[in-house]
């Protein structure tokens, strides 16, 4: 049997994306963020639309349909976990080769960088107040 849809999760900072992925037969390139086009939910900015995509250029993959649902974060953080969640939904349907190259590019790899938390005695992480000598 074989799979036609797929259900993932990724994570950036504090965005939460779950996706599910079809691999239609024929059509185009379709990605719906929580219910919107993908360029529209990404304010028309192409640069985090082509992170969203980069994992389908790399492998060449034109016929593909994916329903995002983001929670959390800015618009880079969502564009970052729904990349991952797109990655390692790919790497279910193709080759060891392709996920191969999926993994080289740091695709499958999750960004685990997140804001550091505030100190006491300080004004943010590792802002001090200014030192008065007298």
């Amino acid at each position: 049997m074989k799979l036609n849809s797929i259900e993932v999760i990724g994570k950036r900072k504090s965005s939460i994306a779950k996706i599910i992925l079809f691999l239609p037969k024929d059509g185009g390139g379709e990605i719906l963020i929580n219910g919107e086009k993908a360029f529209n939910y990404l304010q028309n900015n192409l640069r985090t639309l082509k992170v969203v995509c980069s994992p389908f250029e790399l492998l060449n993959i034109n016929n593909y349909k994916v329903h995002a649902y983001v929670k959390g974060g800015g618009l880079s953080g969502q564009a970052d976990a729904i990349k991952l969640a797109i990655s390692k939904s790919l790497s279910v349907f193709i080759e060891k080769e392709d996920k191969k190259k999926l993994k080289v590019n740091g695709f499958l790899t999750r960004n685990s960088l997140c804001k550091e938390r505030r100190k006491y005695g300080l004004k943010k992480a590792r802002k001090a107040p200014q030192f008065s000598k007298r």
